[in-house]
């Protein structure tokens, strides 16, 4: 059983994926990170982090064994499952709750979200707080396209977010 010390730390666990090993990560109030190993951005363990269960890391593998595996005709699993607690600016985070909102199967193109959060001239800083997302997969960040239909960006390297975008039927749309 966690206690409330957990609050103060980082319980985090390693998991296997299709697309290679994932760390989930907790502030024990919610998820808090999702990275592939060895992707941009990916946390270095300092003090306070510690491997560990707690319900919000076992609800998330659940959850991506689920979007990994399903099965033709099911619908991919729900994000008001999870608990997301992403830490980061203001302005991130309406990046992030944007992103949400992209449903599998679809992109937007970075000037998309631009658009959408009434800045259409801020295209870069919105790349560039997509970039910073910190729960990859749940955070659809790989949904966003380049302005020519490229895969551009993505801090899990480019052949996952393929992988990822082939998964959910995106190819469909003629991306490429």
């Amino acid at each position: 059983m966690n206690t409330k010390s957990d609050l103060q730390q980082r319980l985090y666990q390693d998991i296997d994926s299709p697309l290679g090993r994932i760390r989930l990560v907790t502030d024990g109030q919610g998820l808090t990170g999702c990275y592939f190993h060895g992707q941009k951005y990916f946390p270095v363990l300092t003090e306070g982090w510690e491997p560990g269960h707690h319900h919000v890391l076992e609800q998330t593998h659940s959850w991506l064994l689920r979007y990994f595996h399903r099965q033709p005709g099911e619908d991919f699993p729900s994000m008001e499952e999870l608990s997301l607690t992403p830490k980061g600016t203001d302005f991130q985070q309406q990046v992030w709750q944007v992103l949400l909102r992209i449903q599998p199967g679809t992109t937007w193109i970075y000037s998309d979200l631009a658009v959408e959060l009434h800045h259409p001239s801020a295209t870069r800083a919105v790349a560039a707080a997509i970039g910073k997302n910190p729960i990859s997969v749940i955070i659809p960040c790989h949904r966003v396209i380049g302005k020519n239909r490229s895969l551009t960006g993505y801090a899990g390297g480019l052949d996952r977010k393929h992988a990822l975008l082939e998964l959910e039927g995106a190819f469909s749309q003629s991306l490429l």
